[in-house]
């Protein structure tokens, strides 16, 4: 396989190179692109894959327009969220019967919380990080509601968080990569870290599938949720999905007994019977639009080779902070996260006082990143759609906007509800 690091001193680097030898540059023709834009937010919401549209139309016009409610059979609507699940289960390293797509992340999170905590009793505590993903804080202490009381929620720094966990944590809730500043979890020791005590571990991988190798079943973790507009490419709003080892099939229970969670849904009893596996984990609806898009990105992803995704994941980082070292540092950029060479998500942050303005300055010249409060400049790095000519020229761009303090001007001082 080609190497696609960054040759130093950076003086040498020859931009054209690493494009030339880059096994994912055909890729891009894949995905619908608009032309002057540099797109390095699809860590926040993945381009759209040019097979996508005609998938969703087909959809649309052909299942629903024709077939209307016989599509449910005959197009296998019904079958939509274990058929997506099981293809996202080869993307996380999961047996197709321990992933189902359903709801999003926070539903899914609740979910698993409340199952965890209510298969283990005399053990009252989820244990978490500061800074995790609001979402994820906040499904912790909604689903602590449905307890009474008896449980608590305990944060505690990364390089604490294995010796905190004690014969009191029931669970450890933890996102795989940092989605401000792109560090990574070693998922297994800290699954490791966490059987050692008895408790359950649960994985948010929305700023992980699609972006790096995932071995769930290697780590043996327990549970795990992630999202599909992200790096999958699902679109906007796209289902989200969960993972159930199966050794906890039979011990853990949904706590929202939906109809498509329902052994019988179509039996129309009044009694609830959770369905086997991750089939329980279904609540209401499958929203058939919204998951041909998401299959259509998953199965873009399902022809790729992780491996040289994530080579080319690092490549990029590297060759972005190499050259706001020498072209942003000057004006105070400072790099968040994860060093040069050390493990790290598919994106880079850096932190200014000004980020806000800065992005926004940026994004008005084609260059689309965002902003995380409260200084944090955020950059994802697509492989599967991104060129080092990209980079390259983004940071050039930056470096204008600071030089000149176009940032400074009033439009670009105006807070926007999405950021």
């Amino acid at each position: 396989m080609t190497s696609l690091r960054a040759a130093t001193p950076l003086s040498e680097l020859s931009i054209a190179t690493l494009d030339d030898a880059d096994p994912l540059r055909a890729v891009r023709d894949r995905f619908a692109l608009p032309e002057g834009v540099i797109y390095l937010d699809g860590n926040s919401l993945g381009a759209l894959p040019t097979a996508t549209a005609a998938r969703v139309a087909s959809v649309i016009h052909d299942e629903w327009g024709v077939g209307l409610i016989r599509s449910w059979n005959s197009a296998d609507w019904i079958g939509a969220p274990q058929r997506v699940g099981a293809k996202i289960a080869r993307l996380v390293g999961a047996e197709a019967h321990e992933v189902i797509a359903a709801d999003s992340v926070s539903v899914n999170l609740y979910k698993l919380i409340v199952a965890a905590l209510t298969a283990q009793p005399d053990r009252t505590v989820v244990l978490s990080e500061p800074s995790n993903f609001p979402t994820d804080l906040y499904m912790i202490e909604s689903a602590l509601q449905a307890f009474g009381g008896r449980h608590q929620l305990v944060l505690a720094p990364r390089d604490e968080l294995a010796a905190r966990i004690d014969d009191d944590t029931a669970l450890v809730l933890l996102t795989h990569v940092h989605y401000k500043t792109a560090e990574m979890h070693d998922m297994a020791a800290m699954t490791a870290s966490a059987h050692a005590r008895g408790a359950l571990i649960l994985w948010d991988l929305s700023h992980s599938v699609g972006a790096v190798p995932l071995d769930l079943n290697g780590c043996q973790a327990d549970l795990a949720v992630g999202c599909g507009y992200k790096f999958l490419n699902g679109g906007p709003g796209a289902p989200a999905f969960l993972f159930v080892a199966e050794r906890h099939h039979t011990t853990l229970t949904s706590p929202l007994g939906g109809w498509m969670g329902h052994a019988r849904p179509f039996a129309f009893i009044d009694q609830y019977e959770p369905a086997a596996g991750v089939d329980r984990y279904l609540c209401g609806t499958p929203p058939i639009v919204a998951f041909a898009a998401l299959e259509s990105g998953v199965d873009l992803h399902l022809e790729m080779d992780m491996q040289i995704v994530a080579q080319k994941s690092r490549a990029l980082a590297e060759l972005f902070i190499d050259l706001v070292a020498v072209h942003g540092a000057p004006y105070g950029l400072k790099l968040v996260g994860p060093p040069r060479g050390a493990p790290r998500g598919s994106h880079v942050s850096f932190r200014h006082p000004h980020s806000y303005e800065i992005m926004q300055a940026l994004i008005a010249r084609g260059v689309i990143g965002d902003f995380r409060a409260p200084d944090i400049l955020r950059f994802g790095l697509t492989p599967l759609y991104l060129r080092f000519a990209d980079i390259a020229q983004a940071v050039a761009i930056l470096e204008e906007i600071l030089r000149t303090e176009a940032w400074r001007a009033p439009e670009y001082q105006v807070r926007h509800a999405v950021t």
